[in-house]
This record gives structure tokens, C-alpha cells and sequence, in this order.
């Protein structure tokens, strides 16, 4: 397994499961051993991201850096795997760069930064507070998604 060499079968499927990737697999014609193609080719993007996520609770590493980690993927899924990636960001740094507020409501310290550098900073309810741009953002996605 690319995420960690010489991964035992139960973890590899844990991995997956957790980046909700298992039901998908289980519908291949080989399950795990099925060839997807050089960089995935066969994979829709929504299935490469679960895969990349896949690797990364594989790996388990110490800083995480997610970008636009779950863009591709419908609202449904987008939120399980968030509720993974929450999992696994316990306890570690994490930097989370995306343009779906909703991905990143729940940090610690947003930042938010335009062509000229930093604009905003601060927790969801404190930037909604400031009334600056990601409040107009937050109001504009918020507007879209609930059409």
C-alpha cells in the first residue's frame, strides 16, 4: 500500500473504510486487488480524493496539510470523511486550505487570505461577527446550498 509499505490487509481496509472507499471497492471485479491504471485513470476524481484520503490514514502523519481535500465529493460524503478527517487531525497540526467554508468551519484559527496577503483571522463565529469577507463568502455559499 502506497501509504505505508508492507501495511497489513486489515489496516488497508480500515484506511478504507474510514475514507469511505469500501463500498466502492467491494463493487470491483477484484475487490483490493483490482488495477485502477496508472494515476488511477479509472477512478472518478470524487474516487481519487477518497483514495488520497485513504493514504493518508494509512500513513498517519504528524502534520496534515489538506488541499481542497473533499472538493470533489457530494455533500453527503463530503461530510463522513469530515468526520474522519476531524478524527484523524486530533492531536496533530493541521493546515486545511479550501474554498468550501463548510469544510473548514470547525478549526481553530481560519485564515483567510486574498491577493494581497491576510485579510481575516479568527474562529467561524468570530469572522461571521466581523462582518468582512468571510462573512460575505459564508453568506454567498450559505445562499447557493440551501436553493
Amino acid at each position: 500500500a502506497y501509504g505505508r509499505l508492507g501495511a497489513s490487509d486489515e489496516a488497508i481496509a480500515d484506511a478504507a473504510r474510514r475514507a469511505q472507499l469500501d463500498g466502492m471497492i467491494s463493487g470491483l471485479p477484484a475487490g483490493y486487488d483490482t488495477i485502477i491504471g496508472e494515476r488511477g485513470v479509472k477512478l472518478s476524481g470524487g474516487q481519487k480524493q477518497r483514495l488520497a484520503i485513504a493514504r493518508m490514514f494509512l500513513k498517519n502523519p504528524p502534520i496534515l496539510i489538506l488541499d481542497e481535500a473533499t472538493s470533489a465529493l457530494d455533500t453527503e460524503t463530503e461530510r463522513e470523511i469530515q468526520k474522519s478527517l476531524a478524527e484523524l487531525a486530533e492531536g496533530r497540526t493541521t493546515l486545511v486550505i479550501a474554498h468550501r467554508l463548510a469544510t473548514i468551519r470547525g478549526a481553530d484559527r481560519i485564515v483567510v487570505v486574498s491577493e494581497s496577503g491576510v485579510v481575516e483571522q479568527g474562529s467561524h463565529s468570530e469572522l461571521l461577527r466581523a462582518g468582512g469577507i468571510y462573512r460575505r463568502l459564508h453568506d454567498a455559499q450559505h445562499l447557493v446550498s440551501s436553493r
